[in-house]
């Protein structure tokens, strides 16, 4: 990436700037402050003591209240002699009150003036200050001025309720009908109230099958203003962007250079300064834009224009907070090849994207790509941040080559003991509409079936799995036989049981011999060296002929399949050969639990004793009318109480998590006969939330 040169007439740069965030943001940041030779100053909560971003920092100071808590940035700044605070993005990035304290506390707020982020921070006075610079905007009705209720009706279903000081699709939630407007207003109501402090709400024509295309802004205070070329943010899921790319497939050199011209009126509409991104819906049909908001802030998808450009966005805002002329004009804007972007979130895709959490015991990210991570090996991902672990972008010369290289960087990725979309990133990137650029914000949910990885754990996987833990069991260099408790006999080895759990239910497989060396497994019906493959040792030795009174024998097409598979360690991952193929794993044991990750897909398999339940349909299942949290997160609303008759699907509670709702139903008709929570009361995920008896037949 090229940088921009400094201007003749700039003053001095700051030596010491505070970033008021966390995460892989705050490295970002930090790595440009570096390169620019700018001490970096981090603030941390107590549970990120030790996040990388910390660690990274020249100085880190502690937050008693938390990356929200303005009087205690305020004082770090003081405290380090602090010129200048960059808020990355988020909540404080686009906050005017707290721009206002960093200027009454003599520091520079990189970002916008607050005038600006207050007139574009309210959508619905942005939309009227935009229009009026005659930038075409999405029909609609807003409080206070409008009863939204007959708005709807004037602009007609299917309409689009957002929050007006909202982002990031939070509270954002699509009506089809009159009937369903009441509900849909109470719950975008409770979201934009808990996640921006403001209720106030606007609804628009929702504009069907459209494309989310935004523009890159960059202003300075000396009224030079330039557009950085368009991104596509099309691929969403519950209105958040998951995969971004730079140039639009869409847009042709005209059409590019009209929307960068309106993005750049509306920008000069507020008097703005420094790094903005103008939002249009697009028909994607007809081409038709229209405006939809412009964020204040760096966007999370920055990286793809940076590597398009050629030119660092952070710098670019450091340098007009400074007070300098931007270095570049736009007739010197020029895109070159193209980039994609992925964001890894720990969410579970086949769970209706619900949040995720864990500790991370293994870490394997790409090379040769870009990789914005804050991720660390050990750290816990819990529930009281935004569910983004990584950003994965590639660059090509071309759209095919570069997702492509995307694709091959998510295959190797994983992140182990905490559920990831890294699968269905892979599956998404590689539909045919993604390849042929046919896209629109609806494209995931028309297609989530074919793009949620399948529940069954592959044959090889399980005999991996098989295979760590039994090698849990066996001396590395036992003294003499007896050491090795490998169910051994007078004739032949027995075979030691393994039942192990997945989200599909509990597999047993058999093992006998040492992993080293080779050991047979007798997998449950299915061969893992793929169609057509001799499921004989790979030595060429007959495997040992089954035993009759082995109940696991079997004739038929799902009869156990015996393999001989062998168990090396490659540097931190491992190396299994099942039936003659070798695959590479990245592992991680935590107790009874072994994760095993390839190809981009994770999978977490339990050993069960003899005893252990056999299957889990109490988890969140009508099988013993326990009711489970479907993720951590806090009990917003408690809909029932002890006592109470409900019918299957009632709603009984309402977990959030991460600014997002999740209504939990009753699984069978019949009576609440415990409620184990409270409204406000923390919970994990599968927690018991409640306990529903049900009616007898």
């Amino acid at each position: 990436m090229t940088h921009p040169s400094e201007p003749s007439e700039s003053r001095r740069m700051f030596d010491t700037v505070l970033v008021a965030n966390r995460g892989e943001i705050a490295l970002r940041i930090t790595r440009t402050l570096r390169r620019l030779g700018i001490r970096s100053v981090a603030v941390h909560s107590d549970a990120d003591a030790g996040a990388p971003h910390v660690r990274e920092a020249d100085v880190a100071v502690r937050l008693p209240g938390g990356y929200l808590d303005i009087d205690g940035i305020l004082a770090a700044a003081a405290a380090t002699g602090s010129q200048a605070v960059h808020p990355g993005y988020g909540f404080l990035a686009e906050n005017a009150d707290f721009a206002r304290r960093c200027a009454g506390a003599g520091l520079v707020f990189v970002g916008p003036p607050p005038e600006a982020v207050e007139a574009m921070g309210d959508k619905i006075r942005a939309k009227a200050t935009v229009s009026a610079a005659g930038v075409p905007v999405v029909p609609g009705g807003a409080e206070p001025d409008d009863d939204l209720a007959e708005a709807a009706v004037r602009v007609g279903f299917p309409a689009l309720i957002k929050p007006s000081a909202g982002g990031g699709g939070k509270g954002m939630v699509l009506v089809r009908s009159a009937e369903e407007l009441p509900d849909a207003l109470a719950s975008a109501r409770r979201t934009a109230a808990a996640a921006f402090g403001d209720s106030t709400l606007l609804i628009e024509r929702f504009v069907e099958n459209p494309r989310h295309i935004e523009i890159q802004v960059m202003a300075d205070a000396h009224g030079g203003i330039v557009h950085l070329g368009e991104r596509e943010c099309s691929l969403q899921r519950r209105h958040q962007k998951i995969i971004e790319e730079a140039p639009s497939p869409l847009l042709d050199a005209g059409t590019r250079a009209a929307m960068g011209a309106a993005a750049v009126e509306a920008a000069r509409s507020v008097g703005y300064t420094g790094a903005g991104t103008v939002e249009f819906i697009v028909q994607g049909s007809t081409g038709d834009y229209y405006f939809m908001e412009m964020n204040t802030r760096l966007q999370v998808e920055h990286p793809v224009t940076e590597l398009v450009t050629g030119l660092d966005l952070v710098e670019l805002q450091l340098r007009v907070a400074a007070g300098e002329r931007l270095p570049i004009t736009q007739d010197r804007v020029h895109l070159n090849g193209h980039a994609v972007e992925a964001r890894v979130y720990a969410e579970d895709p086949s769970r209706g994207f619900l949040p995720t959490g864990g500790r991370v015991l293994a870490l394997r990210e790409p090379r040769g790509v870009r990789v914005d991570s804050g991720l660390v090996t050990g750290g816990v991902v819990g529930s009281d941040y935004d569910p983004m672990l990584s950003k994965v972008i590639a660059w090509g010369v071309d759209r095919a080559s570069a997702l492509r290289r995307l694709d091959g960087a998510l295959a190797a990725t994983a992140v182990l003991g905490v559920p990831t979309n890294v699968a269905f990133l892979r599956a998404l990137i590689g539909h045919p509409s993604v390849v042929a650029g046919d896209l629109d914000t609806g494209l995931v949910e028309r297609h989530l079936d074919e793009l949620i990885p399948a529940e069954g754990v592959p044959a090889d996987v399980l005999a991996a799995a098989a295979l760590l833990l039994h090698r849990e069991h066996v001396p590395a260099a036992p003294a003499d036989p007896w050491e090795i408790p490998d169910g051994w006999r007078l004739g032949e080895a027995a075979w030691t049981v393994h039942r192990l759990e997945s989200r599909d239910g509990v597999h047993e497989l058999r093992v006998r011999g040492l992993p080293a060396s080779g050991a047979e497994i007798r997998l449950p019906g299915s061969d893992p060296s793929g169609p057509g493959a001799d499921p004989r040792p790979s030595d060429g030795d007959p495997a040992d002929p089954a035993d009759p009174a082995d109940p696991a024998d079997q004739d038929g097409p799902d009869a156990p399949v015996t393999v001989r598979a062998r168990l090396a360690d490659a540097g931190e991952d491992v190396i299994v050969t099942v039936g003659g193929i070798a695959r590479r794993y990245a592992a991680a044991l935590d107790g009874d639990t072994v994760w095993l990750a390839r190809d981009g897909d994770a999978w977490a398999l339990t050993r069960r004793h003899l005893g252990d339940p056999a299957d889990r349909a109490g988890a969140g299942g009508a099988g013993d009318g326990q009711v489970r949290s479907p993720m951590p997160g806090t009990v917003l609303v408690v809909k029932a109480a002890p006592g109470d008759r409900v019918a299957q699907g009632q709603p009984l509670l309402i977990v959030e998590a991460m600014k997002m709702e999740h209504t939990v139903t009753a699984p069978v008709d019949g009576v609440v006969e415990e409620l184990r929570v409270r409204a406000g009361q923390a919970v994990a995920m599968d927690a018991v939330l409640a306990v529903v008896r049900g009616e007898e037949s």
